[in-house]
């Protein structure tokens, strides 16, 4: 093997937890040193991760290493929350973390307070994470080529293999997109000539109709884009957070501005529905590969990690169904990013996964 991983965690944060990840996961891939070291830290680390990157630089005898801290962390072995930690990928053979290459997905990560949306829109097709918890706040850390990045945002691309990408928004749709016809800034007023309110109360499970008590931290908005037929099918949608009602007006707040006439549909954010939709995601990814991927990263919403189903991470666990060999490595943050639409996106409460092949189709 030219990549393995290894997850360590201890009661206190010490740099000594990221060279032993580090030692672990070089024995499992009988390398003697990496071209490069994926490195992820527990928040525990994040005013201070530079012991850590240091100790983890000595292990692998090797400069290029990239990273983030973050709330929590995941192998293809074990996830940890709420405990100091630490991850590392090695990769060997061909594979290295290189500057951003022409015409190559770009994997990104960023501190919550370092978001940029002109960076974000431009450098290519972007894939990653943002380190930080839901809150979007704290000393949250980035880092490339061993050192910490002063701008809170670090990008690469992994050359030596061949990347698909995909996601999960995790959502049961609740109807099938209609038309929004009024709006007043962040609130939507009417679909297709209806209070949304009154819209969005019908459109939802019994015992969780009544007005003045939605579920709105698991409520959401669908905004289809491309051709109205099969939008949903096909996966042609983005998603806003919903924020909040108000039974005067019978308006609903979302996370955004849309224009009227967009098509548009309630969701709601379901274990069940999560699940289903990352087993289909694995399989749709691996189809056609002519190998298994030597390797995968995820990126994973805090919101939908063990908590969110019952104290087991079921996205890890239909990846590792299907890919049982397979290293993982990944972290729960504060939003997900992803290419949708011809351009990249900030996500919440989804998954981005990429696997790495030797050989994919074109």
């Amino acid at each position: 093997m030219s990549v393995a991983t290894a997850l360590v965690k201890a009661p206190n944060a010490r740099p000594e937890l990221a060279a032993d990840a580090v030692r672990i996961a070089l024995d499992k891939a009988g390398l003697a040193h990496p071209n490069a070291v994926l490195l992820y830290l527990s928040a525990d680390f994040a005013r201070d991760p530079d012991p850590a990157i240091r100790a983890a630089a000595r292990a692998a005898n090797c400069l290029q290493i990239a990273g983030c801290t973050a709330t929590g962390l995941f192998t293809e072995e074990d996830w940890v929350l709420d405990s100091p930690a630490a991850a590392a990928m090695v990769l060997g053979g061909g594979l290295r973390l290189q500057p951003p290459q022409p015409g190559e997905p770009v994997l990104t990560l960023s501190a919550p307070n370092a978001l940029d949306w002109n960076w974000l829109s431009a450098g290519g097709e972007r894939y990653g994470g943002v380190s930080g918890d839901a809150t979007g706040q704290g000393p949250y850390k980035v880092w490339q080529a061993g050192r910490g990045q002063a701008s809170g945002h670090c990008e690469l691309s992994i050359t030596g293999a061949r990347v698909r990408i995909g996601l999960s928004h995790g959502v049961r749709p609740l109807n099938a997109p209609a038309t929004l016809t009024a709006v007043s800034g962040h609130d939507i007023l009417a679909v297709e000539g209806e209070p949304a309110l009154s819209k969005l109360v019908h459109e939802l499970p019994l015992g969780t109709r009544n007005p003045d008590r939605l579920p709105l931290h698991l409520l959401m908005l669908g905004v289809t884009y491309g051709p109205p037929m099969n939008a949903l099918e096909e996966g042609r949608y983005h998603l806003l957070p919903v924020l909040a009602s108000n039974a005067h007006e019978r308006s609903i707040t979302v996370a955004a501005r849309i224009p009227v006439g967009s098509r548009i549909f309630w969701a709601m954010r379901l274990p069940q529905a999560a699940e289903f939709e990352m087993r289909n995601l694995v399989e749709g990814l691996s189809a056609d590969a002519l190998d298994e991927p030597r390797f995968a990263l995820m990126f994973n919403s805090t919101d939908r990690g063990p908590y969110f189903y019952d104290g087991e991470d079921r996205d890890i666990l239909q990846f590792t169904r299907y890919h049982p060999d397979t290293p993982l490595i990944g972290f729960y943050g504060n939003g997900e990013i992803a290419h949708l639409d011809g351009a990249n996106r900030l996500l919440q409460y989804s998954t981005v996964l990429a696997l790495f092949h030797d050989h994919v189709p074109a």
